[in-house]
């Protein structure tokens, strides 16, 4: 029985090759009729056997291009019109323009790495090789509609066969706005810096060497190989902007680009050529496979094996390694042929100099990284936006592998997050995001798009970085801010800048967002308990916050329950001087004579009494509820970390530090001293349900217990552990509170602190045995990545649900 189906596929399904995937589709399942792009993405119209259109259905829903993200489906029975073949409709591209939807940058797909591999196919070796489901998008894109004319591939003209492809709805290529070849496309370029090396002091204006044909290209990248296998040190352009590269697996090599690129401590991430070898040096489940090679490529934090050997100064420390595959054509060739002359890894690290954004720019590249790399791959392809690798890990949500998104970027962003499903809203307006690892949002009706990580705006370059991506934000998805949204904390660049520009403005507190971000990517509208544990956030009162938990929905917050403050005496030093947070606490925690406490803080000499003497007058110290804070002060007064090269590395070390258990860190071990004891809070006439909480966690009993095992000689490790614990047995004690008080069981858990592995796995375990359901980021990462979005969704609820 023959039946006709109007399917309206929603999502980003315009400009990646679903028209031609859609075509070749209904020839292979005999339907006839047509498809459209449309306004609200693409119309088809399907007719055929009752069977082959329900098997038509579910392959468009099932195995859709890579470039394609399907985000709704909508089925409706139509007469049948009797078309004789199946078209594809050519449309009004003003009338989609407007809400068409940009793809990500992906990945090369696995046909394309196969024809780079075939010395009998035209593009062998060819470092541009791309079609409709994988290569570059955003990065090119221009100005819409996305077509090549309005990309950086408007320069290369497509020859004849790359033009036939181009063409034809049965191809693979089939209006692949990159599509090119050695014949039309964009070459690799060579250039050596004379400014590295034996002869620096004579330096001289090196050529040029591009690759326009395969000989000259092969050459090229024999070169390059030649500088990484002799130590070397070599830029080289991709995607979004320009990686540093070198062997990862010699020593001397990485710590010389420790020293050029003034990245002391920070791990540095690799590149392995498959899943095989990245096996051979840490731990890969199936899921983690999957996210290695699937369409977007990130870099996957994976487990280290034990007793592996890595470079020194390559991820020293730490438990996870952060590994990525290649991800374009002239990653496969470099490393394909890499490991052909008997190497295994390459770090990848952002081409920029210490805090900068990354490099785009050939020329400019060589004049910023001039001092660290001695030779640049770069190319004649310019790239339109900057983008960073994205970052992301597979944790254990209770039993079941969970996605952690640690830096969102290629791959990943522009994809729009939706904030309801009324797609009748019109409102335009631009979140304006935090101070650190920032992200804006700009927000059209119920789609916000969350840019890519943008970085510290206290950096002047990484400013501008954001009003570059700003403009081409509100340019590419036709936006015109009708208000603005920003933080609570007067000094933060982006707030300043919103105050700056005299539009109606939202300000919402930073925690708040946290937690409102997590609610808009579940759709979650009644109360929740949101545990919010960071490092920084203004709070109302003018404190620093950070270690909260709010009575809150997707509009507003009532603070429920905080840690007790603690002095910062310098403010900000004590992030870089660990040391003096950890005299703040001992100071609030009245521990200062604690005989472990007096050796572990001697180090700081004479700077102690000034220590006192500025909390005991106020002179710059702030106060603040920090858990971040607290577990630099735990690390410190461990000697794990006294003096960070790079911004959360006490933390972050002090989860490591439990790695070193030789009885393994998963093992129970109650200690009822590891307590943090909660305590009614004190209101005052003056006191708000936004600034007062009702309860208050005191971690004195958790440092005083952590003093005495040091003291006695216990593992650091397994200290380490224990006081990790405690922040569990808070976290859930928090929830049941609010349980009991207002019948309250949905968790959620958001804040830099969250990226510990530990603190999150066991938190999910604990609530989950208490009975709660919890919700954490999954297209968002927990730290202030996150914000923006729970701007706009603050913004939304308030405005359009009210």
């Amino acid at each position: 029985m023959r039946t006709a189906l109007r399917i309206h596929v929603q999502g980003i399904v315009q400009g990646v090759g679903f028209r031609p995937f859609v075509y070749r589709l209904a020839k292979r399942y005999l339907i006839s009729g047509w498809v459209l792009n449309t306004k609200e993405g693409v119309t088809i119209h399907a007719e055929g056997e009752e069977r082959l259109v329900d098997e038509f259905v579910l392959e468009l829903a099932q195995n859709h291009p890579a470039a394609a993200h399907v985000a709704e489906i909508d089925l409706k029975e139509v007469p049948l019109e009797d078309y004789e073949s199946f078209t594809i409709r050519f449309s009004d591209e003003q009338a989609t323009e407007k809400v068409t939807l940009v793809s990500p940058d992906l990945a090369t797909c696995e046909d394309c790495v196969r024809e780079l591999f075939d010395p009998n196919n035209r593009r062998y070796r060819y470092p541009f090789i791309n079609c409709t489901n994988c290569g570059p998008r955003f990065t090119i894109i221009e100005e819409l509609p996305y077509d090549r004319s309005h990309t950086s591939m408007a320069g290369f003209a497509m020859c004849e066969a790359c033009a036939s492809e181009y063409a034809d709805p049965t191809d693979r290529r089939f209006h692949a706005q990159p599509d090119a070849c050695f014949e039309c496309g964009p070459s690799i370029s060579y250039w050596e810096n004379p400014a590295t090396g034996d002869g620096a002091e004579e330096e001289t204006e090196q050529a040029t060497i591009w690759g326009h044909t395969r000989e000259q290209s092969d050459a090229i990248i024999a070169r390059c190989v030649r500088i990484l296998l002799d130590g070397g040190i070599l830029a080289v352009k991709g995607l979004g902007g320009f990686h540093l590269v070198c062997d990862a697996e010699n020593d001397s090599a990485v710590a010389t680009l420790r020293a050029r690129k003034h990245r002391e401590g920070k791990p540095f991430a690799v590149m392995m050529e498959d899943v095989a070898t990245a096996r051979k040096f840490c731990h890969v489940n199936d899921v983690e496979k999957h996210v290695l090679s699937g369409a977007q490529h990130p870099i996957v934090l994976l487990r280290k094996l034990p007793g592996t050997r890595f470079a020194q100064g390559l991820a020293d420390h730490l438990p996870e390694l952060g590994v990525m595959l290649p991800y374009t054509p002239l990653q496969h060739l470099l490393m394909h042929d890499f490991v052909e002359a008997g190497g295994q890894m390459l770090v990848m690290t952002s081409g920029n100099v210490h805090d900068a954004p990354i490099e785009i720019d050939d020329g400019h590249a060589r004049e910023a990284l001039g001092g660290i790399a001695d030779a640049f791959l770069g190319n004649n392809r310019p790239i339109r936006a900057r983008y960073d690798d994205s970052v992301v890990r597979v944790i254990d949500a209770d039993g079941e592998a969970a996605i952690q998104m640690v830096r969102r970027a290629r791959g990943y962003s522009p994809v729009p997050l939706k904030l309801s499903s009324d797609d009748a809203i019109t409102t335009e307006y631009l979140c304006t995001g935090p101070e650190q690892k920032n992200t804006l949002c700009v927000v059209r009706g119920s789609e916000a798009f969350v840019s890519q990580h943008i970085g510290d705006l206290e950096h002047a370059e990484t400013f501008d970085a954001w009003l570059e991506a700003k403009n081409r934000y509100q340019t590419l998805f036709q936006v015109q801010p009708e208000e603005l949204v920003c933080d609570l904390h007067p000094e933060y660049l982006s707030t300043k800048w919103a105050h700056e520009q005299k539009m109606p403005l939202l300000q919402v507190q930073h925690h708040h967002a946290h937690i409102a971000s997590v609610l808009g990517e579940h759709g979650i509208a009644d109360p929740v308990c949101g545990v919010a544990f960071d490092g920084t956030g203004y709070g109302p009162d003018g404190a620093i916050w950070g270690g909260e938990i709010l009575l809150a929905n997707n509009k507003d917050y009532e603070r429920f329950a905080n840690f007790a403050y603690i002095p910062m005496p310098g403010g900000a030093a004590c992030i870089h001087e660990p040391l003096r947070m950890a005299y703040g606490a001992l100071w609030a925690f009245d521990l200062l004579e604690h005989p472990f406490a007096k050796k572990a803080l001697s180090a700081l000499g004479d700077t102690s009494a000034v220590l006192d003497q500025m909390i005991e007058h106020g002179l710059n110290t702030p106060y603040t509820s920090s858990v971040g804070r607290l577990f630099d002060a735990a690390s410190a007064l461990l000697g794990i970390c006294v003096d960070p090269a790079y911004e959360g590395e006490p933390a972050i070390l002090l989860e490591a530090a439990m790695c070193e258990a030789e009885d393994g860190a998963d093992e129970a071990d109650d200690d009822d001293r590891y307590t943090i004891e909660i305590q009614k809070n004190t209101a005052t006439d003056s006191s708000t349900a936004k600034e007062t909480s009702v309860m208050l966690f005191d971690a004195a009993g958790v440092f005083e217990a952590l003093l005495d095992d040091a003291y006695e000689g216990v593992p650091v490790s397994r200290i380490a552990q224990r006081f990790h614990d405690a922040f569990v047995g808070a976290i859930v004690q928090g929830a049941q509170l609010m349980d009991m008080l207002y019948g309250i069981r949905t968790v959620v858990l958001s804040g830099g602190v969250f990226l510990n592995r530990y603190l999150t796995e066991h938190s999910l375990a604990a609530l989950a045995r208490a009975g709660f359901t919890v919700a954490v980021g999954r297209d968002l990462p927990p730290h202030d990545g996150c914000i923006s979005f729970g701007q706009a969704v603050v913004r939304y609820n308030r405005s359009n649900r009210e």
